[in-house]
Order: C-alpha cells, then structure tokens, then sequence
C-alpha cells in the first residue's frame, strides 16, 4: 500500500533523525571504555535527533504545534493539528550499547491521535500507522496483533521501575500475580518498541505505569490500527496524559484488566 503524504513527511523525518543515532551509536560503543562515560554524549545525541526532527515536521506542516521529551510544548498557528516527538526512546539502552531504541513521532489532530511512526534505526525497523489505513512495517507487511485468545499462553511486555522511579511495590506485586498467569513477561528498555511489537504480534500484550505521551502517542495508533485494544489501566481512554497503558488484542485486553486488578490484593 503507497503511504499518504503525511506518513513520508513523518518517515522522512524519522529516518533522517535516524542516522544521526546511528552514527552517534557508534561512537557511545567507542566511549564505553572512557572513565567519564557517555551520558553527556547520549544527551547531544537525544537533542541533535530532536532537532532534526523538529526543523524537518516544521518545514514540511508549517503552522503545527509539538509536544515533545525534550523542548516539552511549542505552540503552532494550528491550533487543530500537534507532533507529539519522542527523539529516542530508550535512552538507557543506548547508553549502554543495546540496540533496542527508537525514534517515535506520534499527530493528533482536534485532539485525537491520528498517525504514528515508530523507527529503531540500527535494525532499520519502521512501523507506521494512520487511522483507518491499517500499521505497517517497512512499508511491505500489513500488521496485526496476536490472535492468542488465553492469558496463559501470552508473552507480554512491561517496563520495570527503576531507581528514583515509583511504584515499584505495586508493580512487584503486577509481576508476581502475572508471572503466575502467562508464558512469559519481556522487558525491552523501550515503551515505544513493546507497542510497535505488541501490533506486530511479537508480544501479545503491553502493560506500564509512569509513561509520558511522547512514549505511547505512536504506539496507541499502531496498536489500534492492528487490531488491538489500548487503555490505562482502569479500560478508560486516558492512558495518552495519564499515564499507564495496557494495549493486547480484544480478548487479552479483557483477560489483563482484572488480572492486573487483583495484584493489589496481594
């Protein structure tokens, strides 16, 4: 299926952004060994990635707002349309040399999420959706989430609270009562990436708390336009600004809910 206009804006825009990472990926290999280390370098990076993306969408939809990790809100002439930019999503990851990182840009339009990019430019994986078009990796496989109908034979994906983090006791607890009930839980380093891999049926579900939007804005239309059903935690819709998400296929979601439910009875 040939991509609208507004995907190859977005595209164009996540790979040219991409090769920034990957040649600033290198070098974070390279500086592994250093005694000072590659946080600052991995913050050059993260910022480059964002303002490459940046004057790339600014060109290309003059007038439109952005809401992103770095530069937080910029306001636009059109009030209607917003980017919602995370320049690399999982940070640490790439910090350390992982390979697992992605850029995600993510258009609401009146306030609904519209289209989504998500791109992991060292495996060269683009995933892209629009409403009412269907998600899509690089452009050739049409995407649909897994077709699994009982949690015990799910593999799903979480992020793990760490240090300075909250809510680890309540996400121990989601652990236990979920490592008793599945296949299997999977922790990438990248929200951006459980959701992309969630609509392309490598994981069956997705479940995280304290995400910020520029994490999920992509995913949640690659996931619905997969097939699959995303909320917060509670099955409302507010899982963009509110930050928890739970995203799998309209059984799973269902089965997921209540069993996430019940880990604060433990």
């Amino acid at each position: 299926m040939a991509a609208s206009p507004l995907i190859n804006v977005m595209v164009a825009a996540a790979r040219k952004a991409g090769r920034s990472l990957n040649r600033d990926f290198g070098e974070v290999e390279n500086l592994q060994v250093s005694v000072k280390g590659p946080s600052n370098f991995v913050s050059a990076a993260d910022l480059r990635a964002e303002e490459i993306i940046y004057n790339e969408l600014s060109k290309a939809r003059e007038g439109y707002g952005f809401l992103m990790e770095e530069r937080g809100v910029v306001e636009g002439a059109d009030k209607s349309h917003r980017w919602i930019i995370d320049p690399l999503d999982g940070t640490t990851n790439f910090l350390h040399s992982i390979p697992l990182f992605a850029i995600s840009i993510g258009l609401e339009r009146e306030g609904e999420l519209v289209a989504g990019v998500i791109y992991n430019p060292v495996f060269d994986e683009l995933y892209t959706a629009e409403k009412g078009k269907g998600a899509f990796l690089n452009d050739r496989r049409r995407l649909r989430v897994a077709g699994r109908r009982e949690l015990s034979e799910c593999v799903i994906a979480t992020g793990i609270p760490h240090r300075g983090r909250p809510q680890h006791e309540i996400f121990r607890k989601e652990l236990h009562v979920l490592m008793d009930n599945t296949a299997g839980i999977r922790r990438t380093g990248s929200a951006a990436i459980d959701l992309a891999w969630t609509a392309a049926g490598r994981f069956d579900a997705f479940w995280e708390r304290n995400l910020e939007p520029w994490d999920t804005a992509a995913g949640i239309v690659l996931v619905r336009e997969a097939g699959g059903m995303v909320s917060d935690l509670d099955g409302a819709d507010n899982m963009l600004f509110g930050g928890q998400i739970a995203a799998a296929n309209s059984q799973i979601h269902k089965a997921l809910l209540p069993t996430l439910k019940s880990a604060a009875n433990i």
